[in-house]
C-alpha cells in the first residue's frame, strides 16, 4: 500500500458489547485524558435492559458509544499509544484499527458495533 493510501486510511473502534461489563472505565479515562466537564463525554456507556424479549429470554447489556467529542485520541495515537478508552477497558472489548480491518473482524463477531467517529470525516 502506498504512503498516500496509508495517510487516507479511516480509523475507528470495534466494540464487542456482548462482553462489556458497564464498568465505565472508558468514560472515566476519556474524561481524565481530555479534562471534560461532568456532562461532557467523548464516549458514553448506554444500558439496555433488563428486558424479557419475545423468546422469553432476558436481555441486558451495555454499549459504549462514541460522541462527536471523540477524536480517537489523535495525540495519543500519534505517540504510538492506543486511544485511552481502549487502553483502559477492563473487559478488553474494544479494538482500534482501520475501518477496513475492523469491518472484516465485525463479520466474525456477533453482538459487536463498528464506530467511525466524526473526526474521520
Amino acid at each position: 500500500m502506498s504512503a498516500n493510501a496509508l495517510a487516507n486510511q479511516k480509523y475507528g473502534l470495534l466494540i464487542h458489547y456482548d462482553f462489556c461489563t458497564g464498568c465505565h472505565s472508558c468514560e472515566m479515562a476519556c474524561k481524565k485524558e481530555y479534562g471534560l466537564e461532568q456532562d461532557q463525554f467523548g464516549i458514553k456507556v448506554a444500558q439496555y435492559g433488563p428486558v424479557q424479549n419475545s423468546e422469553k429470554k432476558w436481555e441486558f447489556f451495555y454499549m459504549p458509544m462514541l460522541t462527536d467529542l471523540c477524536t480517537l485520541c489523535a495525540p495519543r495515537v500519534a505517540e504510538g499509544k492506543l486511544p485511552t478508552c481502549v487502553h483502559h477497558c477492563q473487559a478488553k472489548v474494544m479494538q482500534y484499527g482501520t475501518i477496513d480491518e475492523l469491518a472484516e473482524q465485525l463479520k466474525l463477531t456477533p453482538k459487536s458495533a463498528l464506530f467511525a467517529p466524526k473526526c474521520n470525516a
